[in-house]
């Protein structure tokens, strides 16, 4: 099976891609939504995982570097999101 120029460097130095699930996850998270429930519904329906789910993968990726290689606004954003409820309690 081949997978392309380059990969096996990639996984030597960690920087194997993201899964779908992880790509989609962030892409969800770049979008608007109106309305109250519009966001859980979106999960649900697209993504086909429950909200608690949905932000368990959420905050493991925003760890994970290989997230912010792919989507350095998104992650950067929602990492200042989170430290700031952090700081909050």
């Amino acid at each position: 099976m081949d997978q392309g120029p380059g990969m096996d460097e990639e996984r030597e130095q960690g920087q194997e891609r993201l899964a779908r699930r992880e790509r989609d996850v962030l892409a969800l998270e770049r979008r608007g939504f109106l309305g109250p429930g519009a966001k859980e519904r979106a999960i649900r329906e697209e993504l086909g995982l429950s909200p608690v789910r949905y932000y368990q993968l959420l905050n493991a990726l925003l760890d994970d570097p290989r997230a912010l290689a792919h989507d350095p606004v998104t992650v950067n954003r929602l990492r200042r999101v989170r430290e700031s409820r952090r700081t909050e309690r």
